[in-house]
């Protein structure tokens, strides 16, 4: 179990180098991509591709390849296999054989992101990719937030403006650090609270994959399954969220306005990642139609 570099190839650590040298193959989730690596390396072993799709039929394949007494490999696209990543039926499959399975440890997204946001990673969750659908992604948030330690989880760039809404609704003054394309590039940290996060946030800074880091609750902040309780036992939660997403309204829009976007524009952005709730700007003069 390789772990390999989230982003600069010189990340690799010498011991992954030996094993992919001495490897008779090396199973990967996207062989192009792990064929750059091994280039740049100087690395040549026979490369199979073992995702998602196919892991139950290459469980098979590595369980008789091991059984020749070949040594293999197992890598994915970026950081340790099965962290959101394919390979876990192929350990198990393994260890069930009785073949010896070992790790070799290295790069990791969620390491990565806990070290420089700043925040507790004394207990932590992490939590993956959330759902696609956004009521699904609201409901597995709120279940996160019910844990009193701090949360990783992934998000995609087409998304991350959504979810960065949602939690301006639920967790509107808990720690953020959004990390975007670690060891890369453009490498970027974004901290604050989830509005101050999200007034940051620019079409160019949508680009790269996220890797989001929530601070835990502050002492005395309730939990979304006791705020859910108080409401049961007279509303108090639900008007306490609401008057928490019209802060966070008000605090996107100051933010957008002082970087210089016209108001009118503000609030029609404020529209578009809260749902539409607040203020809308005034009818236009013109009859055509507006359009996003």
């Amino acid at each position: 179990m390789v772990a390999t570099p989230i982003g600069n190839l010189a990340d690799v650590t010498l011991r992954a180098l030996e094993v992919l040298r001495v490897a008779d193959c090396v199973f990967a989730e996207d062989t192009r991509h792990t064929r750059r690596l091994l280039d740049r390396h100087g690395l040549g072993p026979r490369l199979v591709s073992a995702h998602a799709h196919n892991e139950a039929a290459r469980a098979r394949q590595l369980c008789e390849r091991l059984g020749r007494g070949e040594r293999v490999a197992l890598v994915t696209d970026a950081g340790t296999p099965t962290l959101s990543d394919p390979g876990a039926r192929l350990v198990a499959a393994a260890a069930a054989a009785g073949f010896a399975v070992a790790a070799v440890p290295g790069p990791s997204a969620v390491a990565a992101a806990l070290a420089v946001s700043g925040l507790s990673a004394d207990a932590f969750s992490f939590a993956g990719f959330l759902p696609a659908r956004s009521e699904a992604r609201r409901r597995r948030l709120e279940a996160l937030l019910a844990r009193a330690e701090t949360i990783v989880f992934f998000e995609a760039p087409h998304r991350v403006r959504a979810t960065l809404g949602v939690l301006c609704e639920i967790a509107p003054r808990r720690p953020l650090a959004a990390c975007r394309e670690l060891t890369k590039a453009f490498e970027e940290v974004l901290r604050g609270t989830p509005a101050e996060v999200l007034g940051l946030l620019t079409a160019e800074r949508e680009r790269g994959e996220w890797t989001l880091v929530l601070g835990p609750p502050a002492p005395g902040e309730s939990l979304p399954g006791e705020r859910l309780a108080e409401g049961a036992r007279g509303g108090r939660a639900a008007g306490a969220a609401g008057r928490a997403a019209d802060a966070a309204r008000r605090a996107f829009e100051r933010g957008l306005v002082e970087e210089g976007v016209e108001p009118g524009e503000a609030g029609r952005r404020a529209d578009f990642v809260f749902g539409g709730t607040g203020r809308r700007p005034g009818p236009r003069k013109t009859g055509k139609p507006r359009t996003r």
